[in-house]
């Protein structure tokens, strides 16, 4: 069994070290791994303090994208360059932590898709604030979507490769966070088995948020809305 771990970064130069040393230590030893780490060309050069640290490690591939960035785009380009028969994707700030990493991949030898959610039995975040305000969010993603999933943003998961290469990437993966809740909802559409685990959300170790919650409460919200539009006029297209 191999899994490919995919690391998108930008400006974790602080972070991505020790974070990939981390996963590497949480990979069960039964199976294979990848790590493939993809960089947005960061100011912080987070790029190249990854190559100077791994270079010695044929299994950590690290990629510099410098057109077509985007979080999205950029876990589409490590799925696209996987090998294994396992994906798993996680932040690369410390906030989905490595050491959740085995009961994912042990889970997910019986689904094809297992979800870390911080709103499950026993999930949570270090920042109660931020829970709150994603616990509201995600009642408002499952009354527009008509998903009992509870946490459509967490994008923290492991999925079988061949699943998930039979799934419409050009109309999942785009935008930022978003990615996630168009992924679960044409997997469901797909009839695949999704599960969730509980997992705890980490305050970041280093560096900043390169999130604006402003901008995201706007492109998220458009984006449940477009999702919502395009099933029912789906739905209407064969009924007709």
């Amino acid at each position: 069994m191999k899994v490919s771990v995919i690391l998108p970064t930008y400006n974790e130069a602080d972070n991505i070290i020790q974070l990939v040393r981390e996963v590497i230590r949480n990979v069960p030893p039964e199976w294979k791994y990848e790590v493939i780490l993809i960089d947005d060309n960061s100011p912080d050069e987070t790029y190249r303090v990854a190559k100077d640290a791994f270079k010695d490690n044929p299994f950590v591939i690290i990629l510099l994208r410098t057109s077509d960035r985007g979080l999205a785009n950029s876990i589409r380009c490590g799925i696209e360059m996987a090998q294994g028969g396992q994906v798993l994707v996680m932040d690369t700030d410390f906030t989905h932590d490595p050491k959740e990493i085995p009961n994912l991949l042990h889970v997910g030898k019986m689904y094809d898709i297992v979800s870390g959610s911080r709103f499950s039995s026993g999930g949570n975040m270090q920042s109660r604030r931020h829970y709150l305000a994603s616990f509201v969010y995600n009642l408002f993603i499952r009354v527009v979507l008509r998903t009992q999933i509870q946490d459509n943003l967490g994008g923290f998961f492991t999925i079988k490769k061949r699943k998930l290469d039979s799934l419409p990437k050009e109309m999942i993966f785009f935008g930022y966070g978003d990615y996630y809740f168009r992924l679960l909802h044409y997997a469901q559409k797909r009839g695949m088995s999704i599960v969730e685990v509980p997992v705890i959300y980490r305050s970041r170790k280093a560096g900043a948020s390169k999130s604006d919650f402003g901008k995201l409460l706007f492109s998220y919200t458009r984006a449940v809305l477009q999702l919502r539009l395009r099933t029912w006029l789906d739905g209407k297209e064969r009924v007709s």
